[in-house]
């Protein structure tokens, strides 16, 4: 018989992009529309580095918030090569920060100030791994000489795995992982390693950006790969295999900045995350394993309870994307897939 309705526990975003100022304030309803917690990236500008800065970012974000809204963003730290690992600890200890993000210098938008040398990181993930704070990293490498396409497999191999033998017990989130090779590393990785997994990469491959004309709005980082690795991360989302979890990295950009000459990278998903999510594990049978992928999975790692309020999908008609959001800092785009999604959230 064929599912038309689901209930799960209300959704958490282990990822999630909400800029600053009038950006922040235009797009912040959406997630908190569906979601009850996210972890909140630092790439501002100037980045979160301090647990002073995660603290201000913070009440901006709860006064920003619609009146009886109750969403908690859960707070990160930029690593830099200059972080004291002493106010990072400050910071977890308090209960403020929950993990800290390591962009590779030059890997995505605004990680200008990531890190290059990881040998003057050291002190700060040797004080993570002893105290259990979760690292999540930009799986990239950003040497020019990589192909853009390889870039998330080399850095496992050059980066990643020798910071994780060098620092045994660090706990890892492998963000926005896109690639087969991801996937089956982050599945053999034991306890400490665990993966997050997009909206984009689970419903599109690099012909849905490329083929009959460049479409922006899907230009994202990593960067779309070919279909078989987009098949790859759909097993692995919808295998019920707790290592892997939701971390949408909705990415708001103005309009003109993404379709511009040289374009921002990111997909705004939020506002359609959860009907896209539903159609894929429909469409691969799994419906029953979409809990644990959206409301489970992460919680879990990060040691928080899971949420006691639930939330309904109903499949239907085919549902009408917005085209896109108004924000004081311009119209922003909403994710569209290109295909039929027929789940929405009630």
């Amino acid at each position: 018989m064929t599912r038309t309705s689901l209930t799960i526990r209300q959704p958490d975003d282990w990822h999630l992009h909400l800029r600053d100022g009038a950006m922040m304030e235009g797009v912040l309803p959406h997630s908190a529309a569906h979601f009850a917690r996210a972890i909140i990236m630092p790439n501002l500008v100037p980045p979160v580095v301090t647990a002073l800065d995660a603290a201000k970012y913070r009440d901006r974000i709860l006064t920003a918030l619609p009146e009886g809204t109750d969403f908690e963003p859960l707070m990160t730290l930029y690593l830099t090569e200059d972080t004291d690992p002493a106010d990072v600890k400050a910071g977890a200890d308090s209960g403020l920060v929950k993990a800290v993000k390591l962009y590779p210098a030059g890997a995505t938008t605004n990680s200008a100030s990531g890190v290059a040398d990881f040998d003057r990181v050291r002190g700060v993930l040797e004080m993570m791994a002893d105290t259990g704070l979760p690292l999540c990293v930009h799986g990239e490498v950003t040497r020019p000489e990589v192909d853009i396409f390889d870039r998330e497999a080399v850095f496992i191999e050059e980066v990643l795995d020798p910071i994780r033998r060098t620092t045994p017990g660090l706990r890892v989130v492998m963000e926005h992982i896109t690639t087969s090779e991801a996937a089956d590393y982050v599945a053999t990785g034991g306890d400490d390693l665990v993966a997050t997994i997009t909206i984009q990469h689970l419903m599109l491959d690099r012909n849905a950006m490329l083929v009959g004309g460049i479409r922006p709005h899907y230009y994202c980082l990593p960067i779309l790969k070919r279909g078989s690795h987009r098949e790859a991360m759909v097993r692995a989302a919808t295998s019920g295999d707790p290592t892997y979890f939701l971390g949408t990295d909705s990415a708001p950009h103005s309009k003109d900045t993404k379709e511009n000459a040289c374009g921002c990278a990111g997909c705004f998903t939020a506002p359609v995350a959860l009907s896209c999510l539903a159609e894929v594990f429909d469409e691969a049978g799994a419906l029953d394993h979409l809990e644990g992928f959206a409301s489970r999975h992460g919680p879990a790692f990060y040691g928080q309870p899971v949420n006691d309020r639930e939330i309904t999908l109903e499949k239907g008609d085919p549902i009408e994307f917005p085209g896109q959001i108004e924000t004081e800092a311009g119209p922003v785009t909403v994710f569209n897939p290109g295909r039929p999604v027929h789940w929405r959230v009630l």
